[in-house]
């Protein structure tokens, strides 16, 4: 079973950074695409950017700029470097991996951001 684990959330003040990681149980070549999504108290979860095997990335629009997705197949880890964080990211991040029949989800990690 394909686990993947978030970590590197805490609480931070606007206009600092942070880096999240996701590291999975496997090979992150085994999935197509690899993505991360948040959820802010008494909203829906959202799609943040993703990755595929080819190293492409895609971005909200909420976030482009400010945030940068990477991989590193050797640690098997997605990292999502955060900067300019503002209070409007305050959210748990869940990492995200899909394989052409299944997709998986970390557990998430909570980023909060004061102002």
């Amino acid at each position: 079973q394909v686990q993947l684990v978030e970590s590197g959330g805490g609480l931070v003040q606007a206009g600092e950074s942070l880096r999240l990681s996701c590291v999975a149980s496997g090979s992150i070549g085994n999935f197509n695409v690899m993505g991360w999504y948040r959820q802010a108290p008494g909203k829906q979860r959202e799609w943040v950017g993703s990755i595929n095997t080819g190293g492409v990335t895609n971005y909200a629009d909420s976030v482009k700029g400010r945030f940068t997705i990477s991989r590193d197949n050797a640690k098997n880890t997605v990292y999502l470097q955060m900067n300019s964080l503002n209070p409007e990211d305050t959210a748990v991040y869940y990492c995200n991996g899909r394989t052409l029949l299944k997709t998986y989800w970390g557990q998430g990690t909570q980023v909060t951001v004061s102002s």
